[in-house]
């Protein structure tokens, strides 16, 4: 599949950096893993506490959840004219945009359909760069923006609606003994906006690669709080391509000589793909004996298992290099 790669935004690994600075490029699956979802539907969350969750109370919750999601995709997301026609990523039409003001456009009649041409992957590029700027938000370090229209769901939710997730993200995150929260912070932590870990000599990005199709995904990015912590353009559909594609892309992207890479994720897919890129994985289980869960998993946990790989690599070079005959070293 030709895809085009996508750019580097602020905040991303630069060849610019400083040498020393090492970038952590932290590629999470969302999932089972960042949110709770299917588990809560099919129940096997609450009977992994033995009797201690109320499985009826489970199903109804992801019920709700399956219900805003889709009505978020269906209202604001044109995921009934494009439902049909996944992207892995934002960007990968990004090359048929030519850059036309969407303020006044009417999406109704632009006569969005198949064959699926070039005029047709305009159309849907100008889809994607909506959704985009939908997605985006203030950031709290910039109140001044206030002063601008909203971005994010508060843009486009009216009143009710936004008191109808808000009131189920809460009810969620108390079900879950606080597992979205805790998710929520680690991805704080992990790009440097919490103090919990000293951030003088590392950064770190955020990447999601869901197996979940991109805009209901980009949905649950906005509905699950993520959108303040993973940037639109470092989600990943590998509904079509695979996850090891994706991670591929990623690798691609902010490959560099200070960059590594960790996965965290709880399925098979993501493991394999993370054991063929050699880069650490992180299982994350959601049965309270698990050994990574959230409330749990914290980042100096995650180090440990990136120090094991990298100084692994580090090692076996140093190995390599020492073999080399000495008339060969320059």
């Amino acid at each position: 599949m030709d895809e085009a790669v996508p750019t580097l935004v602020t905040g991303q690994a630069s060849t610019n950096a400083v040498t020393d600075q090492v970038t952590t490029v932290y590629i999470w699956d969302m999932d089972e893993t960042l949110i709770l979802l299917k588990s809560l539907l099919d129940g096997s969350y609450a009977g992994s506490f033995d009797g201690l969750k109320d499985r009826e109370k489970s199903i109804e919750i992801g019920k709700r959840w399956e219900n805003l999601i889709l009505e978020v995709c269906d209202e604001h997301f044109f995921y009934e004219q494009i439902e049909n026609y996944n992207e892995p990523f934002l960007n990968a039409l990004r090359e048929y945009d030519d850059g036309k003001d969407l303020h006044s456009y009417d999406f109704e009649a632009d006569c969005f359909s198949s064959p699926y041409d070039d005029v047709s992957k305009r159309k849907l590029a100008y889809r994607h760069r909506a959704i985009s700027e939908k997605y985006a938000k203030v950031p709290q370090d910039l109140p001044y923006l206030a002063l601008f229209p909203s971005k994010g769901l508060e843009k486009f939710l009216d009143q009710h609606m936004v008191k109808v997730w808000n009131d189920l993200y809460s009810l969620t995150d108390k079900y879950t003994d606080g597992w979205l929260l805790s998710a929520h912070k680690l991805l704080e932590e992990a790009i440097g906006k919490s103090g919990a870990m000293p951030t003088a000599n590392s950064s770190g990005i955020n990447c999601i690669v869901t197996s979940g199709s991109l805009i209901p995904s980009l949905a649950k990015c906005l509905l699950y709080r993520l959108d303040d912590v993973v940037s639109s353009e470092n989600v990943y559909s590998s509904w079509e391509v695979g996850k090891l594609q994706c991670f591929r892309w990623i690798k691609e992207r902010f490959d560099g000589p200070n960059i590594q890479f960790c996965v965290i994720g709880d399925g098979p897919e993501e493991c394999s793909a993370a054991q063929v890129m050699k880069w650490p994985f992180i299982k994350i289980e959601f049965r309270p004996d698990g050994l990574h869960r959230f409330p749990g998993l914290d980042m100096p946990t995650i180090q440990n298992y990136l120090d094991a790989i990298y100084h692994q690599a580090k090692m076996v070079d140093q190995q390599h290099v020492g073999s080399v005959p000495s008339s060969n070293i320059q």
